[in-house]
């Protein structure tokens, strides 16, 4: 159990003063005998109380410095900033706070369970990929069950967007194009080439020999 203020100052008037001073040995002896049902203290305890006492002129507590708590307004600012600007990293959400700064901004973003995702094209699918998609949908079927809210607590902040272009193919295969949100600049898109580009080459046939 930690010594209190209290405890503190008995020890100290149990140390004594001029040629009445105790060594730390019968300090923590007569402390044990006074308070039998508690834990002993150590030499070491007693020499750290009278130190402290002879620098500074007390023996008080010091408070400990803890994380300064967010303001709830702040906290709700934050939210619906990122909400309305997805697409903002945390130090661009973070400019708009003048006295916050990005690991405060991270921090209010942990305590919410609110994690950033960046949307990445993938062209094709892994061999692997079909047997996650089976994990995930059994993953949200088990919990949805346990939980009939579970999937009204999941905040999805992004969308990807995928755009199939109708018009002519192109070495049999029909030209596609994916916009996806850009990592620089959120109204900005980004557009991904389903297949390589191809080439039409025409001729005049009116021109052309008979035997051709």
């Amino acid at each position: 159990m930690p010594l209190n203020e209290r405890d503190r100052i008995e020890i100290l008037m149990m140390i004594g003063v001029g040629d009445r001073m105790r060594t730390q040995q019968e300090v923590c002896r007569l402390f044990h005998e006074m308070h039998p049902d508690r834990e002993p203290v150590s030499q070491s305890t007693v020499s750290r109380i009278e130190r402290k006492y002879r620098e500074l002129g007390h023996v008080r507590m010091h408070q400990r410095q803890g994380r300064p708590k967010i303001n709830e307004n702040v906290q709700q600012d934050v939210i619906l900033s990122a909400l309305e600007n997805p697409h903002c990293t945390v130090r661009q959400v973070s400019r708009g706070f003048e006295y916050w700064k990005v690991f405060s901004i991270e921090y209010i973003f942990k305590k919410v369970k609110y994690h950033p995702y960046r949307v990445r094209l993938i062209h094709e699918l892994a061999e692997d990929d079909f047997d996650r998609r089976t994990e995930f949908c059994e993953y949200m079927m088990d919990h949805n069950n346990q939980n009939n809210g579970f999937i009204a607590n999941i905040l999805f902040s992004d969308e990807a967007t995928f755009l199939k272009l109708t018009g002519p193919t192109v070495n049999g295969r029909l030209s596609a194009k994916c916009d996806i949100p850009s990592p620089t600049h959120p109204l900005k898109s980004c557009h991904a080439e389903g297949c390589k580009e191809g080439l039409d080459a025409w001729g005049d046939s009116e021109n052309l020999p008979e035997d051709a």
